[in-house]
């Protein structure tokens, strides 16, 4: 390669590292940041609450899902009546510590149930799924998370090859000028 011509693929490079690396700044920091929040959820209770224990790990002696999920939404309409349409989104069974935790549609409201008794162990509000579609994008859209989550990730990778090259090329230039 004739050394003018390394040195203007430095200079556009050095362009497109720049402006690529600005544009990937800001999904990389929301998701560092989210990231962070994410790996501590299990340490701060205002993310997500901590598991309760229930009284069995029997399976055999759980009430069904239909009763768990009618007594959850019976404690959170009563505890919070303006929950009133607030309906169940999935429920998240935990055998190893005898608990169903009930989440909601609305409001990241999440209530535990211990599996055998019936009883509501908390009530509370859970932001680690708000976290994590802010963390991924699909807080706008699954169109948005797709596209973003495979800009972010083929942006690193080229940010990675330019750097390199802004690395290595200026150590071929003096190469280049030291063989005139």
């Amino acid at each position: 390669m004739k050394l003018k011509t390394l040195i203007k693929s430095l200079r556009d490079f050095r362009v497109f590292h720049r402006w690529t690396g600005l544009t990937l700044a800001l999904l990389l920091i929301i998701s560092a940041v989210t990231g962070v929040l994410l790996a501590l959820k299990k340490e701060v209770e205002i993310i997500q609450p901590p598991t309760q224990k229930g009284v069995s790990k029997n399976l055999a002696e759980w009430k069904s899902l239909d009763e768990i999920s009618a007594i959850a939404e019976k404690a959170l309409h009563e505890t919070y009546p303006e929950q009133k349409e607030n309906s169940v989104n999935r429920m998240d069974a935990r055998p190893s510590k005898g608990i169903v935790k009930v989440l909601f549609e609305e409001g990241n409201w999440e209530v535990q149930v211990d599996g055998k008794s019936g009883e509501v162990k908390s009530i509370e509000k859970r932001y680690s799924d708000w976290i994590e579609s802010l963390h991924d994008g699909s807080i706008i859209s699954d169109g948005f998370k797709l596209f973003s989550m495979n800009f972010l990730g083929i942006g690193l990778l080229f940010l990675i090859a330019t750097g390199i090259w802004l690395w290595y090329g200026p150590r071929r230039i003096r190469v280049k000028k030291r063989e005139k």
